[in-house]
């Protein structure tokens, strides 16, 4: 047993070594791989309730003061509204994590690494090569298909490159919640990209409409990307079979996909924003809700039966 070497740190596992999906880890590294993470999701609970606060007030303030902005004020107003998901996340994340840290430098860089992909890459070429913006004209099922590849699997995609060749390799990475972490990270940097190509493409945009659909945007992709995310945090702490990361991908791409071509209706229904945000909100809810119980059965099933009987009692 002495002479196996952990899975994430490569030294020694020592006499306390443990297996996980057929790979081998320290005591330390072990139990980090296997933590719950609550702080995490509390965090997205959060920044979920905090959005809506967010969208409530700005809808009372534009209702009662009515403010006037136009040219360089609305587009700063604009710009300024468009990076709030991102900090507010941020912020939750921060203060949520202090008892399970991850090293923010790695969680700001992956988040700044998927706005840089949705600017160079994912919006050039979903709307200038794709010109996803149009309807595709092969009625529903036709444009609903077209949405999942042009867009879904293009954005998830990018967002998994963001995870997998930057953050993924490192000790750091070390827990299965941390592909979770990442995904949401690069997921919000790519929402926040998308966001203030919107503001800034439009000149500027009537406050009560645009945070509808600057929340929007950031609870869709930060959803779509956890679930990339805790495919990714499987495949580096398990093995699995060859199909997984496929299907991993896949699965977001057709949310996103799906997601996408109803955004319209969702995001420019009018200027009251709760009906719109009432699908946003469910699915990041749903998304993570399921994402924070399949992490807990995959915990508890890797405990010993009396450590694991004893977590179950303790929920």
């Amino acid at each position: 047993m002495s002479d196996l070497d952990c899975c994430v740190c490569h030294g020694p596992a020592g006499p306390g070594a443990r297996e996980l999906g057929g790979r081998w880890y320290c005591a330390a590294h072990y139990e980090r791989a296997t933590s719950d993470r609550h702080g995490v999701w509390q965090a997205g609970a959060a920044e979920v309730v905090g959005l809506l606060v967010l969208v409530g007030l700005v809808e009372f303030i534009v209702g009662v003061a009515q403010p006037r902005l136009e040219g360089a004020g609305l587009l700063v107003a604009s710009v300024t509204i468009a990076l709030v998901p991102a900090a507010v996340w941020l912020s939750f994340f921060y203060q949520q994590d202090r008892l399970e840290p991850e090293p923010k430098g790695y969680v700001l860089a992956v988040f700044v690494l998927g706005g840089l992909l949705a600017a160079a890459v994912g919006l050039p070429l979903t709307q200038s090569l794709f010109r996803t913006q149009e309807r595709l004209g092969l009625g529903l099922w036709g444009d609903v298909l077209g949405s999942i590849l042009a867009v879904g699997f293009a954005y998830e995609l990018l967002k998994y490159a963001a995870v997998r060749y930057f953050v993924y390799p490192l000790d750091e990475f070390d827990g299965r919640v941390d592909g979770i972490v990442y995904g949401a990270a690069a997921g919000l940097g790519f929402a926040t990209a998308m966001n203030i190509h919107y503001v800034v493409q439009s000149g500027g945009v009537d406050l009560g409409a645009g945070i509808i659909h600057v929340v929007v945007t950031a609870l869709a992709q930060a959803s779509f990307a956890g679930v990339t995310g805790y495919f990714v945090g499987g495949l580096k702490f398990e093995r699995r079979p060859v199909w997984w990361m496929p299907a991993g991908l896949s699965l977001a791409a057709a949310l996103n996909g799906i997601f996408t071509f109803l955004a319209g209706p969702l995001t420019h229904g009018g200027y009251t924003p709760w009906p719109g945000l009432v699908v946003p909100t469910t699915m990041a809810m749903a998304v993570f809700g399921a994402l924070n119980v399949l992490i807990r059965r995959a915990n508890r099933q890797a405990l010993p039966d009396g450590d694991a009987a004893l977590a179950e009692g303790g929920q």
